[in-house]
């Protein structure tokens, strides 16, 4: 059986982890990333990144090259079919929807060579009672001594799992998401349309002048649900009639390669996140493992950036000290202070995510006017979770 031991171990290849590689790195810090795809995961469609996960991605210095990928998005447009009202508010900020792909890519091209290791599959997670750490397990039986063990392995963490968090909650939920290409150039303007048809919400964001990215999303029922992309796609241009020709075309001329399709929202409820034990020894979670959050104020993403920086920045600080005595102490004490400089900004997004995804199933005129009044406490109206600044690396 091979065994080896590594400073830092990160579990997943995904935008967490491979972001949280890079904010280490440029703090000094060597880090080693399981992924358990034999590849780069580049698959999905796209990202809206709001002020706050830029500020996150210009510390990790790979936003220049990201925002010549996208352009910038300078208002949002909601517009109620029934009752034809509609609002334009200007975006303060920095909004920009990003390909998925780009963003990936350009976080591994930054990530130093060596650095990942593909298709490997962790069996087991025990604790190490000489240093604090984690012993790994994996498929192939080799042992991975970490001392500081972070997982960044989404919603289905197996370190989460090893630290005794609660498994996420589910919401059923269909979600239709896809490209359109328009090769001779769209003429939508540069804003992040939603469109609302009772429980139908619609997303449109251009990501360039050629390519748009869109979503559609209804409550489904627990079972029976489609999720082959072609049938859902025809399933909303069903319930879309009535809608802008605009619209329908939009998604009828979609890129049949791109579609995607889930029918369950995994999320951490906000008791869930404020109470929840972050923290073993020298192991954590980040990102969708430590905070998986419904899509409705599409802050799930950036929340995970914002989680790199302050975790590179917390471990930077303990890496001096335990170089010289070799203790688990500096480490520990490093989680911790990540833990808690993160719990009440989450979860606060928690919340706000929580109330508006009640909100839109409500039918209670009380449980309508309680999700008004946390969402104003929130400054949700006025987009308050964007301005955050996790702060220097």
């Amino acid at each position: 059986m091979e065994e080896e031991a590594h400073s830092i171990v990160i579990v997943g290849g995904g935008i967490c982890g491979l972001a949280t590689a890079i904010a280490l790195h440029r703090k000094g810090i060597p880090s080693l990333v399981l992924e358990k795809s034999e590849t780069l995961r580049a698959d999905g469609v796209a990202i809206g990144i709001h002020a706050n996960g830029w500020r996150a991605l210009d510390q990790l210095g790979v936003a220049a090259e990201l925002r010549e990928t996208a352009n910038r998005i300078t208002a949002y447009h909601t517009v109620w079919l029934k009752g034809n009202n509609s609002t334009r508010i200007p975006v303060r900020d920095e909004l920009r929807c990003l390909k998925r792909k780009d963003l990936i890519e350009t976080l591994a091209r930054n990530v130093p060579e060596g650095t990942i290791r593909f298709g490997c599959h962790i069996v087991a997670i025990h604790e190490d009672p000489g240093s604090h750490g984690a012993v790994i397990t994996t498929g192939d039986g080799t042992v991975i001594r970490a001392k500081v063990l972070i997982g960044c392995d989404g919603t289905n963490s197996v370190v989460a799992k090893f630290l005794g968090l609660s498994v996420p909650k589910t919401l059923h939920q269909t979600v239709l998401r896809g490209f359109t290409r328009y090769p001779h150039g769209h003429q939508f303007e540069p804003e992040f349309l939603r469109l609302r048809d009772g429980d139908l919400f619609l997303g449109r964001l251009p990501v360039t002048d050629n390519l748009v990215y869109y979503f559609v999303t209804w409550p489904n029922p627990s079972t029976g649900v489609t999720k082959d992309p072609g049938a859902t796609r025809d399933l909303a241009l069903e319930k879309l009639q009535g809608c802008p020709a605009e619209i329908t075309e939009m998604i009828k001329n979609s890129d049949p390669e791109s579609l995607n399709v889930y029918t369950k929202i995994w999320y951490r409820p906000p008791w869930q996140v404020m109470l929840g034990t972050f923290q073993k020894g020298t192991v954590t979670v980040a990102g969708d493992a430590m905070h998986a959050m419904a899509p409705f104020i599409g802050q799930g993403g950036a929340a995970g950036l914002e989680d790199c920086v302050v975790l590179a920045r917390s471990l930077s600080r303990a890496a001096a000290t335990a170089a010289t005595d070799g203790g688990s102490e500096p480490w520990e004490e490093a989680i911790a202070g990540y833990v808690r400089e993160r719990r009440t900004r989450l979860a606060l997004l928690s919340l706000e995510t929580f109330a508006v995804g009640v909100l839109l199933r409500a039918k209670s005129p009380v449980t309508k006017l309680a999700c008004f009044a946390v969402l104003a406490l929130l400054g949700s109206q006025s987009l308050r979770h964007t301005n955050y600044d996790c702060g220097r690396l």
